[in-house]
């Protein structure tokens, strides 16, 4: 490819003439969230994919979110700029030691998050995502005893947050984790006018620290809202981007992870350039594929979520 070609231009000319949509997630690097028709979290990704009517999905994210959006349009094309694009905590949760936990259990009801492969999907009676989990566990009759899986930190705000004593699978994001709690109230001291975002996927510490706990889209909407000037934020930095945007006059820090290096972006997220998707778009590959049995599996818990939240 020429690397003086107008890869803007050309992203678009190729969604024409390919009849394609790209969807990106919030932490994928600025130049992808700006070509994108639809910027989001996993919940916002996934209704979008399920609504669909481009014939190419490009799927700016990781593998299981283009797993997802091929679950719910088997009929259509969907791409991923870098197949190696994976996920910390979707690879903490094997399908094989996942399904001996459920069939261990077979009493209780699994909820996983979305952040895990289509065969742990396929083995659950129902997703969620951040934005949704609450409304996913309060459908679960009183006495039915909970899977949650696999992200333990999210399971463990929720138990807070809902009451609802369920069982953890011990998974874990690598960026989420990794957030240091000193840097965090040394911030705190130099901007006290500063208010902190954090993501549900970090440690119960570090959530301590916090003046607003949710989804990338609900750390967004809260920073439009808020008459604070400023805000640390904690996840994925790539959310900053949008926040910018939104609020060009507020002032927006990335907390930093505890051993110095750039732990906040995700290194699988990076993996997708402007170049990629590009190439993505011109070869139609790297495909998603899945048997057939999986997918339909899967599908059925990613359906009543979408119901679910639709209500």
């Amino acid at each position: 490819m020429d690397v003086t070609a107008d890869l803007f231009a050309g992203i678009e000319r190729l969604k024409r003439e390919r009849h394609a949509i790209v969807l990106a997630h919030f932490y994928q690097e600025p130049d992808i969230q700006d070509i994108a028709d639809v910027v989001g979290d996993s919940l916002v990704l996934a209704q979008a994919a399920a609504r669909a009517s481009a014939d190419m999905i490009v799927f700016c994210g990781v593998h299981f979110m283009a797993e997802t959006a091929k679950i719910v349009n088997p009929g259509k094309l969907v791409v991923l700029p870098d197949l190696a694009a994976g996920c910390s905590l979707a690879d903490s949760c094997p399908t094989p030691e996942f399904g001996r936990f459920v069939r261990a259990h077979p009493d209780h009801y699994v909820i996983s998050y979305i952040n895990c492969s289509a065969g742990v999907k396929a083995l659950s009676d129902v997703i969620c995502t951040s934005s949704n989990a609450e409304r996913m566990i309060a459908h679960v009759p009183a006495g039915r005893p909970i899977i949650f899986a696999p992200d333990q930190q999210l399971g463990r705000y929720l138990i807070k947050k809902t009451g609802r004593d369920m069982l953890l699978w011990p998974g874990a994001c690598s960026v989420h984790v990794i957030f240091s709690e000193r840097a965090i109230v040394r911030l705190k001291i130099e901007h006290p006018e500063a208010m902190v975002l954090a993501h549900p996927e970090c440690e119960e510490r570090v959530l301590a620290l916090a003046d607003h706990v949710g989804s990338t889209s609900s750390i967004l909407e809260y920073a439009k809202k808020s008459l604070a000037p400023g805000f640390i934020v904690v996840t994925e930095s790539g959310i900053i981007h949008q926040m910018k945007k939104a609020c060009p006059d507020k002032m927006f820090i990335p907390a930093p992870p505890d051993n110095g290096c750039a732990c906040n972006e995700c290194p699988y997220m990076r993996l997708n350039t402007l170049e990629k998707v590009y190439r993505c778009m011109c070869d139609g590959a790297p495909e998603i594929t899945m048997p057939e049995e999986l997918r339909l599996r899967a599908l059925a818990p990613l359906q009543r979520m979408l119901e679910l939240s639709a209500r």
